[in-house]
């Protein structure tokens, strides 16, 4: 193995996500839907988002809330529980909001998100009432305003102690309010969605695909899938169970994809190669960012296993 010469430097350094939670299917389920939530322990998907919002009836929204405090001191789901509540500007978030801190999910989604202050905001009644600093906030890019902002939004993740982890395509709403069309193969989004990855990974943060709405079309989801995970994202939404299977694989790490990982990190693990920025392995030049990109993939795919 032939070594470059030119010494680590901290301009090619990468940002690290802040864990390796994966986060390949992520299912809302109505917090008034009662029969969905008792399959919550048998359901395989990276996480769970309770619904507070889209999915609960005006009507039903102050029952619905009623439900948080048992939904999450039982911890039926073994993996990622969070909460989506109602923009706070809305007549239901305030009481939202209260009870997801009452709650302490391990996220809280945040719906019609525009401006890093409506961020701001929920960090700082999040840290007056006291609530743990294990309690991050999700937000949802749905309107034409949030896209006009990404950059500011995803600045918020490269501050130390922000509670922001993970950015949640709403393709759906985002249609709506452009009035673009809706097409089966999503080709008029992407220069949108790719906006959003940039700008999740700018800041460090994760970033979900938005919901498909056939779920009955499983062969139509797999190719979203893949073509979301091509585009960058990390997982992807869903409204059905039968979407996570399917979701899982996607977003899965290939196995080739770890075994040259696998080579990366231990190569660079090798006493020749300490303090070098830049190496050469299997023919081809390998740099640190190669590394921090190996590192994260490895410990996705061991938080996978566990």
């Amino acid at each position: 193995m032939r070594l470059a010469s030119r010494p680590a430097s901290h301009h090619e350094s990468v940002m690290p996500s802040r864990n390796a939670r994966p986060r390949r299917s992520v299912l809302y389920i109505s917090a008034a839907n009662d029969r969905a939530l008792a399959k919550l322990p048998d359901l395989a998907c990276d996480a769970v988002v309770i619904d507070l919002e889209d999915a609960v009836a005006p009507g039903e929204k102050a029952a619905a809330r009623g439900k948080i405090g048992g939904i999450f001191a039982s911890r039926p789901f073994r993996r990622e529980m969070v909460l989506r509540i109602n923009a706070l500007s809305s007549e239901w978030g305030r009481d939202d909001l209260a009870a997801a801190i009452a709650a302490a999910p391990d996220a809280v989604l945040l719906p019609k998100v525009e401006t890093p202050r409506d961020i701001l905001d929920v960090e700082e009644a999040l840290g007056a009432a006291g609530a743990a600093e294990t309690v991050r906030l999700w937000a949802m890019l749905e309107t034409p305003k949030v896209m006009l902002d990404l950059g500011g939004i995803a600045e918020l993740g490269r501050i130390a102690g922000t509670r922001l982890d993970c950015l949640v395509a709403g393709t759906n709403d985002l249609a709506r309010e452009t009035r673009v069309r809706a097409m089966p193969d999503r080709r008029n989004l992407v220069p949108w969605l790719l906006q959003m990855v940039l700008a999740a990974r700018a800041g460090g943060l994760d970033v979900l695909d938005g919901v498909s709405n056939d779920f009955r079309d499983i062969a139509a989801f797999r190719h979203e899938c893949e073509a979301a995970r091509a585009l960058g994202f990390g997982g992807k939404t869903l409204i059905h169970p039968s979407q996570i299977e399917p979701a899982n694989d996607a977003f899965a790490p290939r196995a080739d994809e770890l075994a040259v990982a696998e080579a990366i990190v231990s190569a660079f693990s090798l006493p020749e190669n300490a303090g070098k920025g830049v190496i050469a392995l299997d023919g081809r030049m390998v740099e640190r960012l190669h590394l921090a990109e190996a590192e994260r993939l490895l410990a996705l795919a061991a938080a996978i296993r566990a």
